[in-house]
């Protein structure tokens, strides 16, 4: 018998996810990625099959979270980036996700 793992159940979720969110050139996929040391967001344009951007940050709290929202949406407008899709790969909208939603969209990003 094959053994589900919790990143088992977050591929599933991520799987679901990804049917919905599909980004463009004018509206890219703000991709995020959590792992138990840092936090990593992409901009993807799913069209062309390209990452247009990505910033990491070291740190798990929400102030890193904070700072990488800041962050990504400044490297975001400096590609021309105004209006995102969000995509929280599988992971729980919670307080670190949140945070780095919140922040971007002070920093002017829209979704």
């Amino acid at each position: 018998m094959k053994v589900i793992t919790k990143k088992d159940y977050r591929k599933r979720r991520h799987i679901r996810v990804r049917k919905k969110v599909k980004g463009t050139a004018e509206r890219p996929r703000m991709a995020v990625f959590r792992s138990n040391k840092r936090l990593e967001v992409q901009f993807i344009d799913d069209d062309a099959s390209v990452t247009l951007a990505g910033v990491a940050i070291d740190g798990k709290n929400v102030a890193a979270a904070k700072e990488l929202g800041a962050k990504a949406a400044a490297l975001a407008k400096g590609k021309g980036v105004s209006s995102v899709v969000f995509d929280r790969g599988g992971f729980a909208f919670g307080t670190r996700l949140k945070a780095l939603a919140d922040s971007a969209r002070e920093a002017g990003l829209i979704f």
